[in-house]
């Protein structure tokens, strides 16, 4: 067998393993039922991609986001190791085929939704597969204790039982409370499990909350004093581009993402963001699930989040080089009485449920005993407007249907355009001879992609219509004729979201929840708002309360607003304001580092001098340049 540190040098490059990702991989190499908690940013994947590599066989690895899927597999393949993704949308004989290659290729991943886990074609393949792992991805997901419960993971025991109890299950989840925790044992099925704990405290992230009417005003303070990249969190796709445009108005760096731009969009301004091109991103949560830039130096919500939970996880992605970052809030009085109505419309009347299933079957033109298993592109606007429904309160319905287990809805998913040639070379070469118009068209097919003869190639339209110098109108129907006649299977991109029916349709009046598990599940989501207005009011240390929630305790952590503001107090106004004088005095004079600050003062008068300092650098007193230290204003 292979060495876990041989392999981490091999394919990733690094010559250590991080806090945890050693204990992990040797308890998953044991055979041990294992469930990580790992913070995000802490190398959850790692923990399973290496102990795959270091087996014979394939590690399946279960994964509710479609876009998180793609980017590991993309980044697996960049490092020259197999793995492909089955999610729904995709075509039947591409499903097939991967399959296919799960079992008698060399595949070393497979990263599966946990809707396609249980298809009949699944479970048939899987148990032909060498499965040396099962890996569960965001397995908070399968508690209704968590804040993101999906039915279809309370299948993926079934799946255990079908392989076999040999194949170990290593759960992983950046974010989960005792009873999540024990909640996923239970639910996967651990025999002898082990947990291991990443601690959840971030010294070089300052929790902060801002009290705040005029949030645009204060949000342009915020990422003109904190240098560097910063994400922006919004609740809808319209703020951002209104957010965005305001911040490129006051000379900021700005471009917006959202789940309705196209994939174009989204890549291109995903990428420039990365490289640093665009300092700040301003989005919905569709943004950041698997995008690991170190640098993040501000995250900033704009709303009150409705769970620590959700917080938490997009509050961590600033700072992960482990540099100074700041986690802002903007907090209105008016934030908690939006929140409280947001969650009452959350969870809507049986009646409401009803309508929106029922008018899904109208718009999928599905009779009463069909649709089981079909996977649907779904424009949630477009259906609102034909049914003359209220988007939100829609939203809502179908959260509710998929968690009481009747859907399943799918982020917005990108497949591109492929095409496959279904007739011999000499068919096609006699077809070329016969049809001059066409001609042209399939030699710049060919002459752009591979193996169009032994499988579906994907294909840019755009990029091939400008390499023609022709509208891409004009090229896509002379492909659309290709299909007709008969010579290429052509398949257009697909970027929509998806409705998959669990249960075949039934009639709307028959539609049953259980109300047991609906009360259950209110009362849960109430009590996570209650945290979240606690968090934003509250006058103790941020970081206290947060990992609190988590079920683990801290001291108070120094760097947040309400520790800062306390340090400030107990130092005393007229000290404080010696020390400010003296500081700006220096800082004015030459840019100094803070050990060369520090010089000027005495030693028993260092940590008072540290108190000040990180009050002035928080309220934007004092910048950066490099490691050295400036006054901002005279």
């Amino acid at each position: 067998m292979l060495q876990p540190l041989d392999i981490l040098k091999k394919y990733w490059g690094y010559n250590a393993f991080r806090p945890l990702q050693e204990d992990i991989i040797q308890s998953v190499l044991q055979g041990t039922d294992t469930l990580a908690l790992m913070p995000t940013g802490g190398g959850k994947s790692i923990c399973f991609q290496v102990p795959a590599l270091c087996k014979p066989g394939i590690c399946v690895v279960i994964s509710p986001l479609i876009a998180l899927m793609k980017d590991q597999v993309q980044n697996l393949k960049k490092r020259g190791i197999q793995a492909e993704a089955i999610f729904s949308g995709m075509h039947y004989k591409e499903i097939d085929r991967i399959l296919d290659n799960c079992i008698y290729g060399e595949m070393k991943f497979l990263y599966v939704s946990p809707e396609r886990l249980t298809t009949d074609l699944a479970k048939e393949r899987l148990q032909k597969m060498n499965i040396n792992l099962l890996a569960v991805d965001e397995a908070h997901c399968i508690s209704q204790w968590g804040y993101d419960f999906r039915p279809p993971y309370l299948q993926i025991a079934e799946t255990r039982e079908l392989l076999g109890e040999q194949i170990p299950v290593l759960a992983l989840t950046a974010t989960a409370t005792k009873d999540v925790v024990a909640d996923i044992q239970e639910k996967l099925a651990f025999k002898n499990g082990k947990v291991f704990t990443k601690s959840f405290a971030r010294e070089n992230l300052a929790y902060v909350v801002l009290q705040e009417e005029n949030k645009m005003q204060r949000l342009l303070s915020v990422l003109k004093n904190v240098k560097g990249t910063g994400v922006v969190y919004v609740r809808n796709r319209k703020r951002t581009k209104e957010i965005a445009n305001f911040l490129k108005t006051n000379r900021i760096s700005a471009d917006y993402y959202h789940a309705g731009l196209a994939p174009e969009q989204r890549s291109a301004r995903q990428e420039a963001w990365i490289k640093g091109q665009v300092q700040v991103i301003v989005c919905t949560n569709a943004f950041g699930m698997g995008i690991d830039k170190p640098d993040v130096r501000s995250v900033v919500h704009i709303d009150l989040p409705d769970s620590l939970e959700a917080y938490f996880q997009e509050a961590g992605r600033g700072g992960r080089d482990g540099e100074k970052s700041y986690a802002v809030l903007l907090y209105a009085p008016a934030d908690k009485a939006m929140l409280e109505r947001n969650f009452e419309l959350s969870f809507p009347p049986l009646e409401d449920l009803r309508q929106v299933y029922r008018a899904l079957g109208s718009y999928f033109q599905l009779a009463v005993g069909s649709g089981i298993g079909q996977a649907l592109d779904f424009d949630i606007v477009e259906f609102c407007k034909n049914f003359k429904l209220d988007i939100m309160k829609t939203f809502s319905c179908l959260k509710i249907l998929e968690q009481e287990g009747w859907i399943v809805m799918t982020e917005s998913v990108y497949l591109p355009s492929t095409f496959k040639v279904i007739v011999s070379r000499e068919d096609l070469y006699d077809f070329q001879l016969k049809n001059k118009t066409l001609d042209l068209y399939v030699k710049t097919l060919l002459r752009l992609t591979e193996g169009a003869f032994q499988h579906h190639a994907k294909i840019n339209e755009n990029a091939m219509a400008r390499f023609l110098k022709i509208p891409v109108e004009k090229l896509i129907a002379a492909i659309q004729q290709l299909h007709k006649e008969g010579v290429i299977d052509y398949r257009p991109a697909k970027d929509k979201p998806q409705i998959i029916f669990i249960h075949e349709r039934v009639d709307a009046n028959n539609l049953t929840i259980d109300a047991e598990r609906y009360k259950f599940r209110k009362e849960r989501q109430r009590a996570r708002i209650q945290k979240s207005i606690a968090y934003a009011t509250s006058n103790r240390c941020r970081s206290q309360l947060l990992l609190e929630y988590f079920d683990e305790k801290i001291g108070p952590c120094g760097v947040c607003d309400i520790c800062l503001k306390r340090n400030k107090e107990k130092l005393g106004k007229d000290d404080f304001e010696r020390y400010k004088i003296k500081i700006k005095s220096l800082l004015l004079k030459e840019k100094l580092t803070e050990a060369q600050l520090m010089e000027s003062f005495s030693s028993n008068r260092l940590p008072n001098v540290t108190t000040a300092l990180n009050y002035l650098m928080d309220e934007g007193f004092i910048d950066r340049d490099g490691d050295k230290l400036y006054w901002k204003s005279s």
